[in-house]
């Protein structure tokens, strides 16, 4: 396991999980909600951010590994995972959103690593309606966090109506991998 600068950035998203996910769960009197709200959001912002740079920091830096293209998605699933679930908790997204967005991810992830032990990964690299899919969540969950009007600007209904976007996309990149390996699904089951 290589000791580098982007991976050491992964590592610090995952151990951001717990404190992120331990806000909700401190006594009123050491935070309000809003605060609760605000820090949980940074956190989960300073997180998307930080996953773009590790990336960028990997090329540019020339620090790119095997361990570091395994951890990296894995932090990302993490980080949405738990934001979902709290955001059910807190009565903020549907539990189906969130089965939906948990599900495609455990499914897709199945999927690659089925895929690269066949040799076929390249049939399942990312797609662009993966990175919209992404992009309708990175920006869903942090305004969903947050709660809170903005210059009167409804953010939970901005919020609502990008995560329902975001779990369209979901469905449609899930349908959109599983129909690239399924030439490869059929055939392996024929033999």
């Amino acid at each position: 396991m290589p000791f580098n600068i982007p991976n050491s950035l992964t590592w610090a998203r995952i151990a951001l999980i717990p404190l992120f996910v331990g806000i909700f769960y401190l006594p009123e009197s050491w935070m309000t909600t809003t605060h609760r709200n605000e820090l949980a959001t940074l956190l989960f912002v300073i997180a998307a951010v930080t996953d773009w740079f590790d990336g960028y920091l990997a090329r540019a830096l020339h620090q790119t590994s095997a361990f570091g293209a395994f951890l990296d998605p894995v932090a990302d699933k993490l980080m949405v995972a738990a934001a979902l679930i709290l955001l059910v908790q807190l009565a903020r997204v549907d539990a189906i959103i969130a089965v939906v967005i948990i599900g495609r991810e455990i499914t897709i992830s199945a999927l690659r690593e089925w895929m690269a032990r066949v040799g076929r990964s390249a049939s399942v690299a990312v797609a662009y309606i993966g990175k919209l899919k992404t992009a309708a969540q990175m920006a869903a969950i942090p305004l969903l966090l947050f709660d809170a009007p903005v210059l009167s600007i409804d953010v939970r209904l901005l919020g609502s109506i990008l995560i329902y976007v975001a779990a369209a996309l979901t469905l449609w990149s899930m349908g959109y991998y599983l129909h690239r390996a399924l030439p490869l699904l059929t055939q392996h089951d024929a033999e």
